[in-house]
């Protein structure tokens, strides 16, 4: 068994050429959140993956075993369920709503501009499609969001391995002024109907 205990964000460094010749892995999520695991290689190579505790790893990432050979890492397609406002009736602030509430229950969220991504879950399929949501199954890659503060939470996927670095930056934003006190903050507030919600008795026909 070939060991492996180092990864490349995304390839960071390597150039083009040598990640056309890697070999390759194919992970579903459930094998690349862990940090300690064994797979095949396109090689037919049996991989020992020993990596720091806490270290995910993503699509796109490069593993570089201990004879100095490089493995890049393919997200496997599995099933999970694809989170989209209602066409008709909802917003993209919707997904604001469910990417809060899935949050508060501690659940994996992959977070896209315009749809969310979580592991198959029929109870909360079925509160998501109250909130004014289209969930639907599908088979394809799952990469949900790191935490912040996690080992490995900056290695954020989707940006080819751009490193965004905030230790030095001074934007000098000044804070505002604070309301003087009593005094009422000028926000006007605009009354609206009761939200529609998707439910028994609902007329509009939906195929969710």
């Amino acid at each position: 068994m070939l060991t492996v205990n180092k990864l490349l964000p995304q390839g960071q460094g390597l150039a083009n050429a040598l990640l056309k010749r890697a070999h390759t892995v194919e992970l579903d999520w459930d094998v690349r959140q862990k940090s300690r695991f064994d797979a095949t290689d396109s090689a037919g190579r049996q991989l020992g993956i020993f990596l720091n505790r806490g270290t995910a790893v993503r699509g796109g990432d490069v593993l570089v075993a201990e004879d100095g050979s490089l493995i890049r890492v393919t997200a496997k397609p599995q099933p999970v369920l694809v989170i989209t406002p209602c066409s008709e009736h909802g917003s993209a602030f919707d997904l604001t709503r469910a990417a809060y509430h899935l949050g508060n229950r501690h659940v994996q969220i992959e977070l896209q501009p315009d749809h969310l991504k979580i592991e198959p879950d029929h109870v909360l399929a079925d509160m998501l499609r109250s909130m004014h949501l289209t969930v639907v199954e599908a088979t394809t890659t799952f990469e949900p969001e790191g935490g912040a503060y996690a080992a490995g939470g900056g290695h954020a996927h989707g940006h080819e391995g751009h490193a965004h670095s905030h230790d030095h930056h001074d934007h000098g934003h000044a804070a505002p002024d604070a309301p003087a006190r009593g005094k009422p903050i000028g926000i006007a507030v605009k009354s609206t109907a009761a939200p529609h919600v998707h439910g028994p008795g609902c007329n509009h026909g939906h195929d969710h």
